[in-house]
């Protein structure tokens, strides 16, 4: 199938755009994949590096908490880095996203002989894993009655469970230390160079740049003076659901720790690291289907409705895996990880989709920028909670009252409905809101 011209309705005239071949759009969500597997493999392995990282440095869990508090807080920074994606445009600003979270991997391994040097690196890593870049390229080639789904295939690749196959293969097999749980990316980052090749920018921001460089559209430096209030109140409505999402997520990061030090967790004559690696690949299984029905009823019942969905299962398994014995306990990991997932894929469906092309970078950029308080309330709470429940049974009844906070944000602010809208008629639909 060939590339073919497309309209939609724009202010002022019509505008015109590529629609992408199915086989372009096939190889473009393999390759965003891929470099979700990155972002997401980078993210959640610590859940398993944790217990090495706190022995290596000779630290406590609430020490490396508040640490994680005070370097994460760069990550306020991300507006530039998804500013790129407006400024040189979004296979440009890729190539800079999969080269910071390579190159920083290898950093852990070859510069780390520190707690402050490991921080520096694994700080570099985090902030390119903040920006969801990867969501911006698919949700403007793809068709409006299909978008979600394929953003959530997307997400859905980038959840093969890499961290929980690689650690035992890295640490038992090959002996390796276990800084190269984070080094491995480094690797994993060089075919992904050679893909990027056949990257092409996408079809909306090439009208963008062709309106720019006619002067019928205004240039712009990380959005400034381009940001209206409707952008403004998108951006505060989703920076504050992600926010959200993501001060839960640290503690869910903890869930190694839970496992293999405090419930001692094992299976048969299984080691306690490999143990958790099988839970953790149950849970990764079922947060791939998480992210796919997610999508699915994105699709056809709405976004909104997903997301209260998902928080409620989400703070029920979070009780359950508090206080699970037995069976119980690994069965409610498994489905954590299942509404995790489940949760999350509104957050890349939805912020991408809710913004104009011509700003959509900068505007991720903000929501992002503010959205990383959690960088620095989630380690503080965290720390605090590890402290308070030594045991963590309470721990997971904190992380669930914060899922719950979504379902309040979407109930009072009303954000618009945006399934099976073309991104022009969502611009519409904003502002005659």
């Amino acid at each position: 199938m060939s590339e073919a011209v497309m309209t939609e309705t724009k202010k002022g005239g019509r505008r015109k755009f590529r629609q992408r071949s199915r086989n372009y759009i096939v190889f473009l969500v393999i390759f965003m994949g891929l470099v979700a597997i990155m972002d997401q493999y980078i993210s959640t392995v610590k859940t398993t590096a944790i217990p090495y990282i706190l022995k290596e440095y000779d630290i406590t869990a609430s020490q490396f908490s508040y640490l994680e508090a005070l370097y994460l807080a760069f990550t306020f920074l991300i507006f530039l880095l998804n500013g790129l994606n407006d400024i040189i445009g979004r296979k440009w600003a890729i190539l800079v996203l999969i080269l910071i979270m390579g190159l920083s991997t290898l950093g852990i391994v070859l510069f780390a002989p520190t707690i402050h040097t490991f921080m520096i690196a694994y700080t570099l890593a985090t902030f390119a894993t903040v920006s969801n870049m990867w969501t911006m390229p698919i949700s403007e080639e793809s068709p409006a009655e299909k978008r979600a789904k394929y953003v959530s295939v997307v997400y859905i690749i980038g959840l093969i469970p890499l961290q929980a196959i690689l650690p035992p293969i890295l640490l038992n097999n090959l002996n390796l230390g276990w800084k190269w749980m984070y080094g491995v990316m480094f690797i994993f980052m060089l075919p992904l160079l050679v893909m990027w090749f056949r990257m092409k920018e996408t079809s909306r921001f090439e009208v963008v740049q062709a309106e720019r460089e006619d002067g019928t559209r205004k240039k712009h430096l990380f959005g400034l003076g381009v940001i209206d209030k409707h952008d403004m109140r998108y951006i505060l409505i989703s920076a504050a659901i992600w926010l959200v999402w993501l001060t839960y997520q640290f503690f869910y990061f903890w869930a190694g720790y839970y496992f293999m030090d405090i419930k001692q967790f094992t299976i048969g004559n299984m080691t306690s690291l490999t143990s958790w690696s099988m839970v953790l690949l149950a849970s990764l299984i079922l947060a791939i289907a998480g992210g796919y029905l997610s999508g699915w009823i994105m699709d056809r019942i709405g976004r909104k409705p997903a997301l209260i969905l998902g928080c409620v299962g989400l703070a029920a398994i979070l009780v359950v895996l508090g206080f699970a014995q037995g069976w119980m306990l690994p069965a409610a990991a498994a489905l954590t990880g299942f509404f995790t997932s489940f949760t999350y894929t509104w957050i890349v469906v939805y912020v991408p989709e809710v913004f104009p092309t011509e700003r959509r970078g900068a505007c991720m950029g903000w929501t992002t920028t503010i959205a990383r308080i959690s960088y620095v309330v989630g380690p503080l709470l965290v720390g605090f909670c590890l402290k308070q429940f030594p045991t963590m049974e309470w721990f997971w009844v904190v992380a669930a009252g914060i899922m719950l906070l979504p379902i309040g944000i979407v109930w009072f602010l009303n954000p618009s409905e945006t399934k099976t809208l073309e991104l022009e008629d969502i611009e519409t639909e904003r502002e005659a809101a």
